[in-house]
């Protein structure tokens, strides 16, 4: 093959063509689902036994005690700060210490950090803290004693009284992570991109020429004729090659 049939044929090569790419794809659409399922599978049963389910319990309370006015301006702005300053308390080494302390839990300040949550909700002057652990009881314990430990820590540093609870924490029954169903959708996607990835790779790699079209896109030229393959002919060749082989076995 000459230098330019070469160029000419990786020029080619260059332009996929969608639709015999879909049809390839297609031929193999059981695979592609049968992978797909296969994913899904293993998704949904890492998913039941391998991940240990979180739940969540949060708890609430007002950043101002009942002495606070909030009747002027000034006292409105005043509360968007101290909300910002108490979200960042909220999550201070004393407050989260003394949680520990008081149940008595085995863990500590960065692990248990990891798993609190203080927030403030949109155009209000409430903080609501959210904790996450593989315990529900244990979630809401936490969750009702950082409330009430933030609340001390409050009324401490503005020296003020402490800030009203607006809601207690309440043990979850179900569980907010993992998702069984967002996984296995992720699983069955995945299995069905790794399948589709293979079969491209095994298409494109694959240089035979099978037809008239591969001569054409391969070797940069035209055919002539095409004679068929008649397996019926192939295999009476074979036995008679065979018959006479034996025959000639016999006369030795």
């Amino acid at each position: 093959m000459s230098e330019n049939s070469v160029v000419s044929v990786f020029e080619e090569e260059e332009d996929i063509d969608l639709i015999e790419l879909f049809f390839v794809l297609w031929r193999k659409i059981w695979v592609i689902l049968a992978c797909g399922l296969a994913g899904a599978a293993v998704a949904l049963l890492c998913t039941i036994f391998l991940i240990k389910p979180l739940y969540q319990s949060s708890s609430m309370i007002y950043i101002f005690s009942k002495t606070t006015t909030l009747t002027s301006a000034i006292d409105l702005q005043l509360g968007k700060q101290l909300t910002v300053d108490f979200e960042i308390l909220g999550k201070s080494r004393p407050v989260l210490e003394k949680v520990i302390s008081d149940l008595k839990l085995d863990t500590d300040y960065e692990s248990l950090l990891k798993t609190i949550t203080v927030e403030n909700p949109t155009d209000s002057r409430i903080l609501k803290i959210t904790v996450k652990n593989q315990d529900p009881q244990l979630a809401c314990d936490i969750a009702n004693s950082m409330a009430e430990n933030l609340a001390a820590r409050v009324a401490e540093v503005t020296n003020t009284d402490k800030p009203s609870s607006v809601e207690e924490a309440v043990t979850s029954p179900n569980p907010v992570s993992p998702s069984k169903v967002k996984n296995t959708v992720l699983g069955g996607a995945c299995g069905c991109i790794f399948a589709i990835a293979v079969i491209l790779v095994f298409y494109f790699s694959d240089m035979s020429v099978n037809n008239e079209d591969d001569v054409r896109k391969y070797l940069g030229l035209g055919t002539l004729a095409a004679v068929p393959y008649e397996k019926s002919i192939s295999e009476g060749h074979e036995s008679k090659s065979s018959k006479k082989k034996k025959e000639k076995k016999r006369k030795t």
